[in-house]
């Protein structure tokens, strides 16, 4: 019989993972979904993902997938993965698709959510914030954020140590700023984001929300192409990855 591709979409808690990406002592995401698949199918089974998550940051649309000779339909080995994972982990949805497909390389887009909450929060939510104490100039992070929309060499707002010949020019078609009572919301769309870029925007935008860096400011660390301590790196429990476009 032959080997069938299957896509998944999956969420997951990314508090206590060390990122998504297979690590040597099985901590990651990615390690405990190709363990659970291994018990179901018998056979070592590797899976694929659209894209790198930190560790701490959480999901809402992660994609991957996977080859697997498995003669059932798709609520079965949907059923199958459920029943075996962790509660901070859930497929959400497993169908079929052709031998070429592949989450990471057909990718169009992602979009990101960070979440702040000013001032502090109960247990169920800390988690899964950014608690502020200090107030935020949200129209102030609106302008710096239409100053980094759009394609640009994003050098500057990446983790990224190798070399400078990398391509880091990226098209960033949404960021947006959104209060509502004690929550913000920043939203990032693009075709592809670079290491650690999405929480150095978030940074960058709440250090202007602060008073800390002036918009102007943001425009001239943008056209600099050089990572400096002048962009924060926002800490990782804040973001989600929502969804993967294709």
């Amino acid at each position: 019989m032959k080997a069938t591709r299957w896509k998944c979409v999956c969420a997951y808690d990314g508090t206590s993972f060390a990122g998504w990406q297979s690590q040597s002592g099985g901590s990651a995401v990615q390690d405990v979904i190709e363990a659970r698949l291994t018990e179901i199918l018998k056979t070592p089974v590797r899976i694929h993902g659209s894209g790198r998550t930190d560790a701490g940051v959480h999901a809402r649309g992660q994609v991957f997938h996977f080859d697997a000779i498995w003669p059932h339909g798709s609520d079965a080995i949907l059923a199958a993965l459920r029943g075996g994972l962790p509660i901070t982990i859930q497929v959400k949805s497993a169908k079929k698709v052709s031998d070429d497909f592949h989450s990471r390389f057909q990718a169009k887009g992602k979009r990101y959510a960070y979440f702040i909450h000013l001032g502090d929060t109960d247990p169920f939510t800390r988690p899964y914030r950014w608690c502020l104490f200090r107030p935020l100039d949200v129209k102030a992070m609106e302008q710096a954020a239409k100053v980094l929309c759009g394609r640009h060499d994003f050098r500057a707002f990446t983790a990224l140590n190798g070399p400078a010949k990398e391509n880091t020019v990226r098209n960033l078609r949404v960021l947006e700023v959104l209060k509502r009572g004690n929550e913000v919301r920043i939203t990032a769309e693009g075709e592809g984001f670079l290491y650690k870029m999405v929480r150095s925007l978030v940074g960058v935008l709440v250090a202007v929300g602060e008073g800390r860096l002036e918009v102007a400011k943001v425009s001239e660390i943008l056209d600099s192409r050089r990572r400096t301590a002048v962009v924060p790196t926002a800490p990782p429990q804040g973001l989600c990855l929502m969804k993967v476009f294709y």
